[in-house]
């Protein structure tokens, strides 16, 4: 299946960082999720309810911040992809954080990760 379902700059403002100073902080990241998905039911039915829901990914990004600090971002994308997967019945994803500012004359840094297969 090649079908993809995508949420790009996803902005949340959370705890992260491994200096003391920032475990006092919010920060931003942005956020860009991939999902593989087969569209062609929500494509014929043209119903909510075949397709995947990116509103309810969008939140289970947001929740997890808001329940999680983790210092690193490797450490964020590791469970929050297994987060989403699990409760969203996705097989593949691909998850990209990204902290602006982070590192002074960089837009930004991050990570990005792929989990599962098509």
């Amino acid at each position: 299946m090649t079908d993809t379902v995508f949420i790009e700059g996803l902005v949340v403002e959370t705890v992260i960082g491994d200096y003391e100073w920032e475990r006092h902080i919010l920060q931003r990241l942005e956020i860009d999720l991939e999902m593989a998905w087969d569209n062609r039911a929500p494509g014929v039915s043209d119903d909510v309810a075949d397709a995947l829901d990116y509103a309810a990914a969008s939140e289970t990004i947001r929740q997890w911040f808001r329940d999680n600090q983790p210092r690193l971002l490797e450490a964020a994308a590791e469970s929050l992809a297994a987060e989403i997967r699990k409760r969203h019945g996705v097989n593949w994803l691909s998850l990209r954080l990204r902290k602006p500012g982070a590192v002074p004359d960089a837009r930004s840094v991050g990570v990005r990760i792929e989990r599962g297969a098509r």
